[in-house]
């Protein structure tokens, strides 16, 4: 493999780390300890994972509402992330964001937004002071198919191209926004395909395979970083959940969610990385251990913390 060792070590411990904290978080919702709703990551880590590995730490991304993943991967606290989700004032935004509203400028993490596709702008006007400031950073966008219909995508691609920005756009293609289907609402099968129209790289990958998707979002990510501006790179995954926590996600045939939970990222890089004797099923567990222990403090940590008080919520606001 042509990724040093660390990295895919490294890579098998980030998703390991996301796949174990969305399901801890869904056991701690099934107790009543999550205000709001959450929408998992699980089944699209190596989308995060794939992407973010090819970044730097004063790199910017935007999120969504399925953004626990992201956040994860651009390495982001899992103890304020832990608290944040939980409604608690140690959380990122002292709980008064939530799940679907966690950011950490010291990681780059400009936030993330439930409103469908509200992250594309963002995402372009940090590329545009990227670019003012004259720096080498790199700003990125993950968004879902569903935001591809959105007019915020058509602006923000086409103002990113016209301006040669430092973007990457990365659309996560898990087949449904919501429960609607892709093949619904769009007449073409690659989403990526919309790049022509703006006059810039459309890419699209197998976003179950980690080393695919960090292959190509490294292209796209050293391109935009010396100047030669935004790509659009779809990811075809799937979220082995619903859509959202109480969602059974009836819409999707049982024969279809079988083939995906076969492509399961995670099994597949393990396998890959124990047939090139990169890591050792010993070696594995370790670190399986490891990362649960992690979840396991992080749940402590944010357990123990307090709620903020009512008065707080005057605070950190605009008016």
């Amino acid at each position: 493999m042509e990724v040093p060792r660390e990295k895919l070590v490294e890579m098998y411990r980030k998703m390991l780390q996301i796949r174990l904290f969305e399901e801890k978080v869904f056991e701690l919702y099934g107790q009543n300890m999550v205000p709001g709703t959450i929408h998992l990551y699980a089944g699209q880590e190596a989308v995060a994972v794939g992407v973010c590995s090819t970044l730097r730490k004063d790199d910017y991304i935007t999120s969504t509402h399925r953004g626990h993943g992201h956040c994860i991967a651009k390495g982001a606290d899992l103890k304020r992330v832990m608290a944040e989700i939980l409604g608690k004032r140690t959380g990122y935004c002292k709980g008064k964001g939530g799940s679907m509203h966690i950011a950490d400028f010291s990681v780059g993490v400009l936030g993330a937004t439930a409103v469908v596709g509200a992250g594309l702008p963002i995402a372009t006007g940090a590329a545009l002071s990227i670019k003012l400031r004259k720096t080498d950073q790199v700003s990125v966008c993950f968004f879902g198919d569903g935001a591809s219909n959105q007019g915020t995508f058509h602006e923000s691609l086409n103002m990113a191209a016209i301006w040669q920005l430092p973007v990457v756009f990365v659309c996560e293609n898990n087949l449904y926004a919501m429960g609607t289907r892709q093949t619904r609402v769009m007449r073409i099968e690659n989403i990526a395909d919309r790049a022509a129209a703006y006059g810039m790289p459309g890419v699209t990958v197998d976003g179950n395979d980690v080393l695919a998707v960090y292959k190509a979002a490294e292209t796209a990510v050293e391109r935009a970083r010396k100047g030669g501006g935004p790509t659009l790179l779809e990811c075809k995954t799937y979220r082995h959940k619903g859509h959202s926590r109480m969602d059974p996600a009836k819409y999707r045939p049982k024969e279809e969610v079988e083939e995906w939970l076969a492509k399961d990222p995670i099994k597949r890089l393990r396998s890959k990385l124990l047939e090139a004797n990169i890591m050792s099923e010993a070696e594995m567990e370790e670190v399986e251990r490891e990362v649960t222990a992690e979840i396991e403090e992080a749940v402590k940590f944010a357990l123990e913390s307090p709620y903020p008080e009512p008065e707080e919520a005057l605070e950190d606001v605009y008016a």
